[in-house]
């Protein structure tokens, strides 16, 4: 009976050395979240958000229980042109006053493929939050030679629509797209 004992102790015990959660933030030298849309139906316009932060949290090697977290700094937004940034600052668009934050946690994770998984989640932008699914690849774990600290690589990719969250309904398309496509690529180190 002892010697059940013991054997079950020591399973739950290198159970649990296994299953250790481990918490992951994205690196701002080396990540970035971007977007695409298209005006007056003929060229992309493309644009990005200078101050985010992010963060995964899981027990699998390959993240696949991972949950992630965002938030970015709406106000940070930056396509280049610093007339059309102050116009997408206004309440013509993201109403920045209001609303300066976008947030967006992941509530579920389904592989999809080699390193690849359908994420889904809650995005709040705009005062509005909505149920976003998205596509991430995990492009893999290394020691980074420099730090000598474990960083993960992700790409996220996927389509909302502006119109789901109340942005810029003055403008039908297609003066602008009611798509937006949504790309992050990151760096994780782990903490």
């Amino acid at each position: 009976m002892k010697k059940l004992f013991s054997l079950l102790m020591i399973s739950l015990v290198s159970t649990g050395l296994y299953a250790q959660t481990s918490s992951w933030k994205s690196d701002p030298m080396h990540s970035q979240l971007s977007f695409s849309t298209t005006h007056l139906g003929i060229s992309d316009v493309d644009g990005l958000f200078k101050k985010f932060d992010a963060t995964a949290t899981g027990s699998a090697a390959d993240f696949s229980d991972a949950v992630f977290e965002l938030t970015a700094d709406v106000s940070s937004i930056d396509t280049e042109v610093e007339m059309r940034d102050k116009h997408l600052r206004s309440a013509d668009f993201f109403d920045v006053e209001k609303f300066p934050t976008m947030t967006y946690k992941s509530t579920g994770i389904v592989k999809s493929g080699d390193n690849k998984y359908k994420l889904t989640g809650n995005l709040t932008l705009h005062g509005v939050t909505k149920p976003v699914s998205m596509d991430l690849w995990y492009r893999g774990t290394i020691v980074n030679p420099q730090s000598k600290t474990p960083t993960a690589g992700f790409q996220l990719t996927g389509t909302i629509k502006r119109s789901d969250f109340g942005i810029g309904e003055k403008f039908a398309p297609p003066m602008l797209s009611d798509e937006v496509k949504i790309k992050a690529d990151g760096e994780f180190k782990k903490l």
